[in-house]
């Protein structure tokens, strides 16, 4: 099963479901489904949350498609930062996915700056989206 994104749809509820609720987004990252790895502090330290699906709003995740019930995503329990929303808040990050690039953007939407992981590249501080990140989107290249 590949965890990807399928486009620039503003929300995909089944998605953004999994986003929030599967147990992938809080597994050791080693053995989670979901590669992207996003972490509060430099270096991959501290809390994290893995991310399966593109996000167009890390704020407004939309479980069910219904706008009155989005919710931020946010760090799983330990280390520093736990429980801090992801959107402004990311320091690191990681791409273990074999295939796909990880696109983590500055802007909503995916637009504006922009830090990019190659398949299997970490990034030990983000240049460009350091704690101002808000999308993120797997792409081809």
């Amino acid at each position: 099963m590949v965890y990807l994104g399928a486009g620039p749809a503003a929300w995909a509820s089944s998605e953004d479901d999994s986003n929030l609720h599967s147990m992938e987004a809080c597994a050791a990252p080693s053995i989670s489904a979901f590669k992207l790895h996003m972490h509060y502090n430099s270096g991959q330290n501290g809390a994290y949350r893995n991310i399966g699906y593109s996000v167009y709003d890390f704020d407004r995740v939309q479980p069910g498609g219904s706008d009155p019930g989005a919710y931020p995503l946010t760090y799983c329990p330990g280390g520093s930062g736990t429980g801090q929303h992801i959107k402004n808040n990311a320091a690191s990050g990681e791409n273990e996915h074999y295939k796909y690039w990880a696109r983590v953007y500055y802007n909503s939407g995916y637009k504006g700056a922009q830090d990019v992981m190659a398949p299997y590249q970490h990034i030990d501080q983000f240049r460009n989206v350091y704690n101002e990140n808000a999308s993120f989107q797997w792409t081809s290249s």
